[in-house]
């Protein structure tokens, strides 16, 4: 923890503390012993679990749990669960039941995934870090008595703060401008050499990076490629040219730091359609984790040479709108199983290397579920068993590292509007916990 402490002092990031101190109880109740709840480690990584004990307490006293934590501009998100301290006057969050707030039963990590805007901020908004250098900081407060989301607790009790890491000390980013290449290069410690891995996002476009900082933290040569609307790549999908991403592959492959022969790609919608493309058509990407991806090239043409792969549309009439304004996509993609639309479809049988499909099954972004049994048809009527399927009930779209907060809308950076992304709150973390030990081991039986 000293370690992080040091890392932490040099980073400089505004405390959510200030923002989240509850008023002093005016009346304090008088008690034996003063109440504490304790977070273990009080400063790890943010795809690890966390212990969180309550001692001090009456037996059977009811308590609200409330998890506060602000992001990079300041927006404050905020959780809640209801709890009763056992005979002894404590708590466990690994083996204690939430009776009501913002989820119920045992979840030790609960209160990090449902972190949701708090009620004067703007809705829909994701806690997602920009900076992968600051740790995400996060204050636990014990409130007496349950109070529901939304409302005003009631006095606290005990409170402390976490630091959520996305980098481990002694990774190193290194910002590219490589050719036409752009995006940020994330190293672990030591000599290596490291799988190299390609990490892209989707159609929010411009550089994400907490997923490869954390690739790296697991000892991958993590890639984070934007591919638009980042420094002096095209500001908008209009169409993509697949050489862009053999460049950023040949990079990777070629650094002294990443193990050969092959190297990987990760990406979630728009990038795991691309990552398709790239392990089709580039024979130095080896394995593909599609999360929530299509097997048919999607909106913007995709060149490679004298090939083109023209783009399924998105027909807006087939947008429907909800009462509140939530934009639901789910049928306005072109069937990809119209026979008209096959040139469109990735041939991922010519794909020499392994898959790996993530998906939700409640995914209301678009119909991933179908796309993956669309791709895993297509690879066995040729003779193919190269790939995995993790399908999960109850998840979205967008499965993310462990206990980053579930959206079920999430406002559209390029339509600006809420969109309907699916999934329930408690199945799709489970999803992302599962998924994110599974891509790991299919990468590193892949890779090396």
């Amino acid at each position: 923890a000293d370690m992080w402490r040091a890392v932490a002092a040099a980073a400089a990031s505004a405390p959510a503390r200030a923002l989240c101190r509850a008023p002093p109880p005016l009346h304090p109740s008088p008690r034996r012993q003063a109440v504490s709840v304790a977070v273990s480690p009080a400063a790890g990584l943010a795809d690890e679990r966390v212990e969180t004990r309550v001692a001090g307490l009456s037996p059977g006293q009811p308590v609200t749990l409330r998890a506060v934590a602000a992001d990079e501009r300041g927006c404050l998100f905020q959780s809640c669960a209801h709890y009763r301290a056992d005979g002894r006057g404590e708590l466990h969050l690994g083996t204690d039941a939430s009776h009501g707030g913002d989820y119920t039963g045992v979840e030790p990590m609960g209160l990090f995934w449902s972190l949701a805007p708090a009620g004067m901020e703007k809705p829909y908004q994701r806690l997602v870090p920009r900076s992968t250098g600051t740790p995400m900081k996060v204050e636990m407060l014990v409130h007496e008595g349950h109070s529901q989301p939304g409302a005003i607790p009631g006095p606290v009790v005990a409170k402390a703060e976490v630091e959520r890491w996305f980098t481990a000390p002694g990774v190193r980013r290194i910002r590219l401008k490589e050719g036409g290449v752009r995006g940020s290069l994330f190293l672990p410690p030591g000599d290596g050499p490291f799988p190299g891995v390609i990490d892209m996002y989707g159609d929010e476009g411009g550089l994400i990076e907490f997923r490869s900082s954390l690739l790296a933290t697991r000892g991958f040569a993590a890639l984070s490629l934007p591919y638009f609307d980042f420094e002096d790549l095209p500001k908008v999908m209009k169409e993509f040219k697949l050489e862009y991403f053999e460049e950023a592959a040949r990079f990777l492959q070629r650094h002294p730091k990443v193990k050969g022969p092959g190297v990987g790609v990760i990406g979630t919608g728009k990038g795991a359609e691309l990552g398709l493309s790239m392990i089709t058509f580039l024979p130095e990407v080896v394995a593909a984790v599609s999360v929530s991806g299509c097997s048919s090239n999607t909106v913007a043409d995709l060149h490679y040479g004298d090939m083109t792969l023209p783009g399924l549309r998105f027909d807006m009439n087939k947008v429907s709108v909800s009462d509140t304004g939530v934009f639901d996509t789910f049928e306005a993609l072109d069937d990809p199983t119209n026979p008209a639309n096959s040139p469109c479809t990735i041939p991922i049988e010519k794909a020499e290397g392994h898959f790996l499909l993530v998906v939700g099954e409640d995914d209301r972004m678009w119909k991933s579920s179908l796309y993956a049994e669309l791709a895993i048809g297509r690879l066995r009527q040729h003779g193919k068993e190269n790939f995995e399927l993790l399908s999960y009930p109850g998840a979205g779209h967008r499965i993310d590292p462990p206990s980053t907060p579930f959206c079920q809308v999430a406002m559209d950076r390029v339509l600006g509007v809420p969109v309907l992304g699916g999934g329930e709150s408690k199945a799709h973390a489970h999803a992302q916990e599962h998924s994110w030990g599974k891509i790991q081991e299919f990468l590193h039986l892949h890779l090396g």
